[in-house]
């Protein structure tokens, strides 16, 4: 790996932590029992990544450095399977077996729904 693709990583996945972190401080306190924060990078995330994957797949101007700072840096920042999986934990071992069952279902299918969403919007918008 050359220092232009670990600089680009880096810079990516700065502001993708931001912009997760942000989304925890601002939303996980509106509902506790399911931090909305995390859900709502994960869906993100996914729609992102979903557009991205449209934008690039017949297009080569798309430098590797670029396509290195947004799916790897800052969507792989932003989307966050290890909190995630923390969260689902702590609800399964406080008894709270129905509120995992519908995280893990909300966050999973969420995340694929959204990034299918972001790929059928770029056909969309390209024709």
């Amino acid at each position: 790996m050359i220092i232009s693709q670990i600089a680009s990583i880096c810079i990516g996945a700065s502001l993708g932590a931001l912009l997760r972190y942000g989304l925890g401080l601002s939303m996980n306190s509106i509902f506790p029992t399911m931090p909305l924060g995390t859900f709502f990078a994960n869906i993100l995330g996914g729609f992102l990544m979903g557009i991205f994957m449209g934008l690039i797949k017949d297009q080569s101007f798309f430098p590797n450095t670029m396509k290195l700072a947004i799916a790897t840096g800052f969507l792989g920042s932003l989307t966050t399977f290890s909190t995630f999986s923390a969260e689902t934990l702590t609800l399964l071992t406080h008894g709270q077996y129905l509120w995992s069952s519908i995280m893990i279902t909300s966050h999973v299918a969420g995340s694929i729904f959204a990034t299918f969403l972001g790929l059928y919007s770029v056909k969309v918008l390209s024709y």
